[in-house]
Formats: C-alpha cells, sequence, structure tokens
C-alpha cells in the first residue's frame, strides 16, 4: 500500500483546527483520515518552525540548506588544499 503524502496546507489547516478551533487531536484525525502520529509530528514542526515548517519533498529547510551548503564548501577547499600540498611536495623534490 503507498504511503501517503499531504500538501503544506492540509497539514497547516489540520493544525489549524487543533490549535486554533480546539478540536481534539483525535477527532481530527477520525475527522481527516490521518495517523495521531503524524498530526503529533505535524503540530511539533509547526511550533518549531513556524512558517517553515513543511518545506516539501526534496526541500531542506533553511539553516539545513546552509549546513548542506557548507559542508560542500569545505569538502572543495580540502580537496584544493590538498592539490597544492601534493603540488609543493612533488615541487620540492623535482625543482
Amino acid at each position: 500500500m503507498p504511503k501517503k503524502t499531504f500538501t503544506k496546507e492540509f497539514k497547516e489547516q489540520a493544525i489549524k483546527l487543533v490549535l486554533e478551533q480546539g478540536m481534539t487531536g483525535k477527532q481530527v484525525c477520525q475527522d481527516l483520515g490521518v495517523s495521531y502520529s503524524a498530526l503529533v509530528r505535524w503540530v511539533r514542526e509547526h511550533r518549531q518552525n513556524g512558517k517553515d515548517a513543511f518545506p516539501g519533498k526534496g526541500r531542506l529547510m533553511p539553516q539545513d540548506e546552509q549546513v548542506r551548503r557548507l559542508e560542500r564548501e569545505v569538502r572543495r577547499l580540502t580537496i584544493e588544499r590538498d592539490i597544492l600540498k601534493n603540488f609543493r611536495e612533488w615541487a620540492g623534490r623535482h625543482l
């Protein structure tokens, strides 16, 4: 059975039912056909990340994207450093 996916808008509406309209999580889950654990996870992510919650499939939170970009930069600079280091060693032996 394929995994259900829900849009950002759907998740936000489900959260509003709980947080703003005072419905119980159990009732929201029954009405919308989602698991309780999913609803709890959505509410937690919404509280932690606000408007940046639910960036979408394949997308990262802004801070995670920055970490990924910086890790790529570190790898690139490490390779460049190693190339220069190896060249200096080679040049020292051959020149």
